[in-house]
């Protein structure tokens, strides 16, 4: 670690750009507040704040967050303060990856500046780190853990098996599709260079951090309803993914579980029965949330007739209760229709893998004027009242983001491709590399977890976008590199001046 902070804070070239990415990320952020004075508020973001007030143990949302806000209220209640740890950590976390990065394998001018522009000249940043959400903190969190990885692969410490685990735990506690997390860094163990009991310790550890916190949520869980769940979210999800296909399928309800279960299929028959022709074109062009957003929706007709919140506590609890239903429905019929449920479901929301759209990103403050009371209360606000330069400025600013992440897809798969046709590269050498290995895991994972479980919108992947962005540039990089050397090396062979051995690809050999 002290070569890194000697090659960080002593290389000319790299001082200058630690210089500039502090005077960027300050001056961009004194802008964008005076812009934005206040924080981008949406459902979310009460749900939180009321967790955190409360102390709640279990919420709606992973608690990570809400915990976080309560630890930050004791410190302060400004709301600007709050932006800035979120945007500064981010920036932070970013600025160790960039580092690591250099430090390792040594990118090219062009790889280097793309990189580093779109880390800290990128208005994404701000209106993620300005949401009072999960969104900024989750990436950061990532992030670091990332990095944490990148160095395991190439300069083991012990130190690093703990705070791998302890980046890993925070960051499953603040969002779910951490879920995978483990795996990659199973894979990340195996492939480092360490002792055996240390590569099962590494791997155990996280494992087993996370299965402790599983035990605790669905033990509190069971505590505020009474059901031993690890998120209340799981089940509306589980059922919403489920009603995608219900429309085109023939149920026989004798076969579901229970009286709950099959109430809740006769109110989804009546609502598919009175649907117009075009409703599955519909749903293809639509986050992929629709029976959990909308009211008139199966999941909501179900939720109004058997329960009645009077309150945010009283709302999660109902929320958990009924989840225990809507799992069941949900699971169900995947686990009987699982073609349709690939036709109708998965190849939908795969489309929106692809293209995220920008959801909540797209207006501020969900074009309202004002934050309801919790949100008032909790940062101290006289007037419910919040000011913007413009509600829907940040969609003309954004816009361009979902077309970027489907570049970088296409990239990214597409440098696999040529990879395996290009003279020069020996696949076997492509696929056995290990930042190969970690980048093509994870962007697996994360593809098959997104598509697979929930709704994808693009602050759900925006962690996604660095790391892909990141490893596509390194790996088209060396891939030029091999073609160059091997085409040079091939005019030394017909020369008589070398031999075939030294035609072997070599992996991206980190410089340290």
């Amino acid at each position: 670690m002290s070569q890194f902070i000697h090659f960080v804070f002593h290389e000319k070239n790299n001082r200058r750009l630690i210089i500039l990415a502090v005077i960027a990320t300050v001056a961009q952020f004194i802008i964008f507040k005076l812009l934005y004075p206040y924080p981008d508020f949406f459902s979310d973001s009460y749900s939180y704040i009321f967790a955190a007030s409360a102390k709640l143990e279990v919420n709606i949302w992973p608690i990570g967050y809400s915990k976080f806000l309560g630890l930050f209220h004791q410190l302060t209640h400004s709301d600007t303060a709050l932006v800035a740890f979120q945007y500064f950590f981010l920036e932070l976390a970013a600025l160790y990856f960039f580092f690591s990065i250099k430090y390792f394998y040594n990118p090219g001018k062009i790889t280097g500046y793309i990189l580093f522009i779109f880390l800290f000249f990128n208005p994404l940043f701000l209106y993620i780190g300005n949401y009072i959400n999960s969104d900024g903190l989750f990436a950061a969190l990532s992030l670091l853990w990332l990095t944490e990885l990148i160095w395991i692969i190439n300069c083991t410490r012990p130190y690093q098996l703990l705070t791998q685990s302890v980046l890993l735990f925070l960051s499953f506690t603040v969002r779910h599709n951490a879920m995978y997390y483990p795996f990659i860094a199973m894979i990340v163990f195996v492939l480092s260079k360490q002792k055996l009991s240390m590569k099962l310790v590494g791997i155990s550890l996280g494992l087993v951090i996370v299965c402790l916190f599983v035990v605790h949520e669905r033990n509190s869980s069971y505590e505020l309803y009474g059901a031993k769940q690890f998120s209340p979210m799981s089940g509306w999800q589980l059922a919403n993914n489920a009603l995608y296909m219900r429309g085109n399928i023939e149920v026989d309800t004798s076969r579901l579980a229970n009286a709950e279960v099959r109430e809740l299929d006769k109110i989804s028959t009546k609502f598919f029965d009175h649907v117009p022709a075009d409703f599955n074109e519909f749903l293809a062009f639509y986050v992929a949330n629709f029976f959990i957003r909308q009211p008139q929706a199966p999941l909501k007709t179900y939720f109004d007739k058997h329960f009645n919140p009077k309150d945010e506590k009283e709302m999660v609890i109902a929320w958990g209760k009924v989840s225990v239903v809507f799992d069941e429905y949900g699971s169900w019929l995947i686990r009987h229709y699982p073609i349709e449920y690939l036709r109708y479901f998965l190849l939908v929301n795969a489309k929106n893998y692809f293209f995220p759209p920008l959801e909540k990103l797209e207006v501020y403050n969900l074009g309202e004027n004002q934050v309801s009371v919790i949100g008032q209360d909790w940062f101290d606000y006289k007037t419910p009242y919040v000011t913007s330069i413009s509600k829907d400025a940040q969609s003309y600013v954004l816009f361009i983001f979902p077309s970027i992440f489907l570049f970088i897809n296409l990239l990214f798969l597409g440098s696999i491709v040529w990879a395996s046709f290009r003279k020069g590269i020996r696949i076997r050498d492509f696929i056995s590399d290990p930042l190969i290995i970690l980048a093509a895991s994870l962007y697996l994972a994360n593809s098959l977890f997104s598509i697979g479980s929930s709704m994808i919108v693009l602050r759900y992947q925006f962690f996604p976008i660095i790391a892909c962005l990141a490893f596509t540039l390194l790996i088209l990089e060396w891939m030029d590199k091999k073609i160059k050397e091997t085409a040079a090396l091939g005019a030394q062979i017909s020369a008589g001046k070398t031999n075939m051995e030294q035609l072997r690809v070599q992996p991206i050999t980190p410089n340290h």
